[in-house]
């Protein structure tokens, strides 16, 4: 036996040759994304005794391995999360802003237009001119307000096609992470090429949600999203999917689906680009939209009764200006109910008080232990109303009716109150003469007692004993809650009656009651004059005063306090897209630093390998002469 320097030199050659091959291929993938470089391990090969002594016989290749750290890894994929979900939520809220910034300039533009023509009607009441300028600032302001929200409309069906695509891309993701899987556990995890492929799918995956990864001794790797949605479960892929909304259909749903299983998908715990434009939809457009509702309730309620105050240049108590409130293009989507009610109970919404309106949503539910309780979305305040024939009464400005069936235990119901008025919201009246410029002159007797005074809401020229174009007197009574009415000759107009509350409502006419006092007389003068401007003159006063959100804001200020809070929240968007950048950047550099590519070093290791293969040729050589030499001598 003897030291066999062909067969080590043979090995050294194969040896150097594979580790050149492995550098080679690191540097030839320095540029590829996701590749992680791979390291070749070279051990001995067992050695033989010689007499007293051993021998080494050589050198082999015993494994190539990939640099990989899952620690970093998984920390990257963290930081791909929350960068995206920054990045996507910055996106989305700066087109929302360039929306309010641009185009949504118009409505407190129009809307004070609207007013200044107001004013321009009260210093000439009677020019037909201006209250066709009127009437146009009006059509103006409506157009404005339908544009705006045709412009939210525009976001929501925008983010419910993003949701779609990236829904598609996973359930993509899913698939080839399962096929992948299956070749793991055929090569029990060896190929580097296709594990680089695994790890650069789940990263993408990362981008639009949350990922856990859980490693099978199989050589597979399970991918749940979110913490809560198995997505690849070893060679079995699951998916995911869009159910249409509930109890909205336009707000599509995500759900998950293995064989005929189905189950709805929190969006809130996913993250990602997938929790983003959930968060975006429901916690800034539908806030947006309903707001810009409130204010398209506002503007049509408030002049519609103003002009219920006045007189038209016909000498007729004034008609509507805007739609009615409560008409159904005004109310369309006011109610959803959720596709799990059993009962057959139908809701509607009335307003009743736009000024109490908060431009918040609520979810009615009903139980046989609790009845009927309201929930403000906004605020989490649950409040416990009580059926009255057919009507449930609200503190937050409306009413709901129950209609159409029983109401069956666990029924559930979304309230929008302002839902469809801002796309509802049009200028009804065409004939400029309608404007109810003039109004009617109150009086106080001289002789009452007390600080009481009365403030006019609205006339009904349609109901028995109005006073066309005379004199009605009220004589109060706020101790017994009583009055009485008189026409301008003195002639009662019925018996003392008694009212409830602060509030009057007979022959046509409707005002509250503040103070107090006895035997206090008022008189509403109704005879109409062509150069009379009180009403007009009030409204156009109606600009400053704080009409919304339970009297404190003004009409102006929902609109702009909107665009306020989507500027605030796009500033903070792009706050934190800095800092998720910087987290990402810097998991990203720790990956690099260990797995990525190094061709300063892969060039030393060239030139090493390269040395390596020359040295073991050269004992190949020298092998060869040690051989020939051995012939010649026995020649």
């Amino acid at each position: 036996m003897s030291i066999d320097l062909l067969n080590i030199a043979r090995t050294g050659v194969q040896a150097s040759q594979a580790q050149l091959g492995v550098t080679s291929n690191n540097i030839a993938n320095a540029n590829t994304e996701g590749y992680n470089r791979q390291v070749a391990t070279q051990s001995s090969l067992e050695s033989q005794r010689l007499g007293n002594n051993f021998y080494g016989t050589g050198t082999y290749v015993s494994d190539v391995k990939r640099v990989y750290n899952e620690f970093a890894a998984r920390e990257l994929r963290i930081g791909q999360t929350s960068m995206s979900a920054a990045e996507t939520s910055y996106s989305k809220l700066s087109e929302l802003d360039q929306i309010y910034s641009q185009i949504g300039k118009m409505v407190p533009e129009n809307l004070n237009n609207f007013f200044a023509s107001i004013n321009s009607v009260a210093d000439l009441p009677t020019d037909l001119g201006i209250r066709t300028n009127s009437l146009s600032s009006a059509q103006q302001l409506a157009a404005g307000l339908n544009q705006m929200q045709s412009q939210l409309d525009g976001q929501v069906k925008q983010t419910n096609s993003q949701i779609e695509s990236i829904t598609t891309r996973i359930n993509e993701i899913s698939k080839e992470l399962g096929n992948i899987n299956l070749e793991l556990m055929k090569s029990q995890d060896q190929d580097s090429q296709v594990l680089d492929k695994q790890d650069a799918l789940i990263l993408e995956l990362s981008q639009y949600a949350q990922v856990n990864v859980i490693p099978l001794d199989t050589g597979a790797k399970s991918i749940m999203l979110g913490g809560s949605v198995m997505l690849v479960s070893g060679e079995v892929s699951m998916s995911m999917g869009i159910s249409t909304g509930d109890p909205y259909p336009n707000e599509p749903r995500i759900n998950a689906s293995i064989g005929d299983k189905t189950l709805n998908v929190d969006p809130s715990k996913l993250g990602g680009q997938l929790g983003a434009l959930f968060s975006f939809r429901d916690d800034t457009l539908l806030p947006a939209s309903t707001e810009l509702g409130q204010l398209a309730l506002g503007i049509a309620d408030t002049f519609n009764e103003m002009q219920s105050k006045g007189f038209d240049l016909n000498g007729d108590v004034g008609s509507d200006i805007f739609r009615d409130i409560n008409d159904p293009l005004m109310a369309s989507g006011r109610v959803g109910s959720n596709s799990t009610n059993s009962g057959t109970a139908a809701m509607s919404v009335n307003i009743d008080d736009v000024g109490a309106l908060s431009g918040s949503t609520y979810q009615l539910s009903f139980t046989t232990a609790n009845a009927y309780q309201l929930t403000d979305n906004q605020t989490g305040k649950v409040s416990n109303l009580t059926l009255s024939g057919t009507q449930l009464t609200s503190s937050a400005g409306f009413s709901i009716n129950v209609a159409g069936g029983p109401i069956a235990d666990g029924d559930k119901f979304e309230i929008r109150p302002t839902a469809g008025a801002a796309a509802g919201l049009k200028v009804v009246m065409t004939d400029p003469k309608g404007i109810a410029a003039a109004g009617p002159t109150l009086t106080s007797a001289s002789t009452n007692l007390g600080n009481t005074s009365v403030s006019l809401n609205s006339m009904d020229s349609t109901v028995a004993g109005f006073q066309v174009g005379s004199t009605i007197t009220f004589k109060l009574d706020t101790t017994l809650n009583s009055y009485e009415a008189f026409t301008s000759a003195g002639v009662s107009l019925g018996p003392s009656t008694t009212y409830t509350g602060n509030n009057i409502n007979a022959f046509g006419m409707d005002f509250d009651i503040t103070g107090s006092g006895t035997s206090n007389s008022f008189t509403f003068d109704l005879a109409f004059a062509e150069g009379n401007n009180n009403n007009a003159v009030e409204m156009a006063k109606l600009s400053d005063v704080k009409l919304m959100n339970n009297g404190t804001g003004t009409l102006t200020s929902v609109f702009e306090n909107t665009k306020l809070d989507i500027g605030s929240q796009t500033k903070s968007a792009e706050v934190r897209v800095g800092s998720a950048t910087a987290i990402y950047q810097q998991a990203s550099t720790r990956v690099q630093s260990e797995s990525g590519v190094n061709l300063d070093e892969e060039a030393a290791n060239l030139l090493r390998f390269q040395q390596s293969y020359q040295a073991a040729a050269r004992i190949m050589t020298t092998a060869q002469t040690i051989f020939d030499t051995l012939l010649s001598s026995v020649r």
